[in-house]
């Protein structure tokens, strides 16, 4: 059965545990898909890369926040009176 394996870049799961910088070094800052008998196991992404991903996905949920809020009424607050 054929698997769409989303990077140009593979390694077995041998070659990850021989040298695993090697292995993420080898996708020059792209994701690599680490292979389990020819089958896509898991994906090694650079720190910097899983990062500004996860920032990609809270900021796409903080925009869906805006867009549910964004017919709100507005209330004024003093906030001094907090103080």
């Amino acid at each position: 059965m054929p698997h769409i394996i989303l990077s140009d870049v593979t390694a077995s799961i041998s070659e990850l545990k021989k040298n695993p910088m090697a292995t993420v070094d080898s996708g020059e800052g792209f994701p690599v898909a680490i292979l389990n008998r020819n089958k896509p196991a898991f994906y090694c992404v650079p720190a910097d890369v899983y990062e500004n991903l996860l920032e990609q996905i809270e900021d796409q949920a903080l925009i869906e926040i805006v867009k549910e809020r964004q017919n709100q009424k507005l209330v004024d607050i003093d906030l001094d009176s907090y103080l």
